[in-house]
């Protein structure tokens, strides 16, 4: 699969070259989880690793909580516009919409990608910074802010995915990945307060707005417009708040 990717990216970018659309086109490169070997295939994934370490130094992988699961490369390409450079920003895919969005010159709707930010001058390389905070979901829940990283709860990843996630914490954990990048060091223990902050930023990530739209959908399924109709509102509002 990996030499048909290769294959398949030389082909667009050649096609670009030829095309003479190179340097003013815009080109994402990136993945949607962390790597697996054994996912049901009969492809001798497995059989021939050899030594190779498809997460890298990363604990975990595909369906895991970790960063080998959660953490995925990502290269924009325009050379008309962007410098090379490399950037340790936080940010995330979701963030597509809203930064596209804006490079257009449109703007989203207000009840879509609800979870999207604005992150342009980072994926264009123009600025170092990225999300404050971001919420992962991969087996249960974490919430990474700068180089902290907090996971409400066991998450050992989906069995014969062959991801080295270690064991497991039996409760919530608490990791510093500007020491600890393989998250094999919970410092809950040592660090309560950073832990509970960090689980307050969790649960106000999931906030009413996004509630009362939630609400909305299920009523309008139901057919009762009229009380969706409330919650629609409640919802724009807030969000109009938040902007």
């Amino acid at each position: 699969m990996i030499q048909e990717l290769d294959w398949s990216v030389g082909q667009i970018l050649a096609t670009l070259d030829r095309l003479k659309l190179a340097d003013n086109t815009l080109i994402m490169f990136s993945s949607d989880n962390g790597p697996v070997l054994d996912d049901g295939y009969v492809d001798d994934a497995v059989e021939k690793l050899g030594n190779h370490k498809p997460a890298g130094p990363y604990r975990g992988g595909k369906y895991s909580i970790y960063e080998g699961g959660t953490r995925v490369p990502l290269v924009a390409r325009w050379p008309a516009r962007i410098k090379p450079s490399v950037s340790k920003a936080l940010i995330s895919q979701l963030d597509f919409l809203s930064s596209f969005a804006t490079l257009t010159g449109q703007k989203a709707p207000v009840d879509a990608a609800l979870d999207s930010l604005d992150t342009l001058p980072t994926l264009l390389g123009e600025s170092q910074q990225g999300r404050e905070t971001l919420i992962e979901h991969a087996g249960g829940l974490a919430i990474r802010k700068g180089n902290w990283k907090y996971v409400a709860g066991a998450a050992a990843g989906k069995k014969g995915a062959k991801a080295n996630t270690g064991k497991a914490p039996s409760g919530p954990a608490l990791f510093d990945l500007s020491n600890d990048i393989d998250e094999s060091k919970n410092v809950i223990g040592e660090q309560a307060a950073i832990a509970a902050e960090l689980s307050a930023a969790l649960g106000n990530g999931l906030d009413d707005s996004r509630l009362h739209y939630a609400l909305a959908r299920a009523l309008r399924r139901k057919g009762r417009a009229q009380e969706a109709e409330k919650h629609l509102q409640l919802f724009r509002q807030r969000k109009e708040a938040e902007h």
